[in-house]
């Protein structure tokens, strides 16, 4: 392995640069990398998650990555990543993109993920150990530090991030967020049933029911609000959000219902309590991380989890055998928990 004490690693470079919850899944990483005894830590991002990476304290300088810029925009990218030396640098992504970036930065030690893919294995000088996919996501990045032989931090996987305050007015209690939809269809809960479940949460609880999602959910976010008129206070941020000013929007929340999406992720990062709704995925892998988190899922097929953005079954029966009854009880007994610290 790599020999090198974290005092004497200077300025480290970080390369993880998709997507929202890969992005999110480095975190205890660089985290651990400073509370280790590192200098400086840099990371190259994709631009649309730079305001994310900005947020983390650990981190001195973010370099975006312009993953579909012109030419013109490509070599000032170059120089930008090759401002500085680096006495180490560490590729979270494990993919062809991502290796050549780490090769072409300047330093001599370039570790590489266990979970390298592409044929990355001869552009690192080492690799994390050995590939155990069995394991969380957050848990395989650590590979990084474990093989550095560098301590961790004691207790739970931590998510270091400062985002503006909430936003919202101090209204009523509680607040729920609903983030309804993923780039998978059928990761996708049917959006009749989150209808259904915000309508049981309002007439039990009260309080105010927020939607979240990107501009290509704005339609189903606008269905969600209209069916919901009159039931009780909902607001509909679908597609009015930044990534910040989402997460802004998140950390007042006092229940997120989500699907396997990157908003789960940020939820769970923040310290949001999560209730996720999982089909064809593994939430062993790519789960909430958190012990106020809970996960429900249908797992009595076969097929699941299938890993695919198709249903071979063509009904997403995974999905559809959760049940909103069975969200809106385990949404309310997580309601009914005392309420975390502001």
């Amino acid at each position: 392995m790599l020999p090198l004490a974290p005092q004497d690693c200077r300025r480290l470079l970080v390369v993880k640069m998709s997507s929202l919850g890969d992005v999110l899944h480095a975190l205890p990483t660089i985290h651990a990398f400073k509370a280790a005894g590192v200098g400086a830590v840099d990371w190259v991002v994709q631009p649309e998650y730079a305001d994310l990476a900005r947020a983390c304290p650990d981190i001195e300088r973010v370099i975006e990555f312009p993953r579909r810029a012109a030419r013109v925009v490509f070599f000032p990218f170059i120089r930008e990543l090759r401002r500085e030396r680096y006495d180490l640098i560490v590729d979270l992504q494990g993919l062809l993109k991502s290796a050549l970036v780490a090769r072409l930065a300047r330093g001599a030690r370039r570790l590489g993920p266990s979970f390298h893919r592409e044929g990355t294995r001869l552009l690192y000088s080492a690799v994390a150990g050995p590939r155990r996919r069995e394991r969380h996501a957050v848990e395989e990045c650590l590979d990084a530090v474990r093989a550095l032989g560098w301590p961790e931090p004691e207790g739970p996987p931590v998510f270091p991030l400062r985002v503006p305050p909430y936003p919202g007015e101090n209204g009523p209690r509680p607040r729920v967020a609903f983030c309804p939809r993923s780039r998978w269809p059928t990761k996708n809960w049917p959006v009749e049933n989150f209808i259904a479940l915000g309508r049981q949460l309002l007439q039990s609880v009260g309080g105010e029911l927020h939607l979240f999602g990107g501009p290509a959910d704005a339609a189903e976010g606008a269905r969600i609000a209209a069916e919901l008129a009159g039931a009780g206070r909902v607001e509909n941020h679908c597609g009015r959000t930044s990534l910040i000013e989402l997460a802004a929007w998140l950390s007042g929340m006092d229940l997120a219902v989500t699907v396997d999406s990157g908003p789960m992720h940020l939820a769970a990062a923040l310290g949001v309590p999560v209730l996720a709704l999982f089909g064809p995925t593994d939430p062993t892998r790519t789960g909430p991380v958190g012990a106020a988190n809970r996960v429900l899922c249908f797992d009595k097929l076969t097929c699941v989890p299938c890993f695919s953005a198709q249903c071979a079954r063509g009904d997403l029966a995974c999905l559809r055998n959760v049940f909103p009854s069975a969200v809106a009880e385990a949404a309310l007994e997580m309601l009914r928990r005392p309420s975390r610290p502001a």
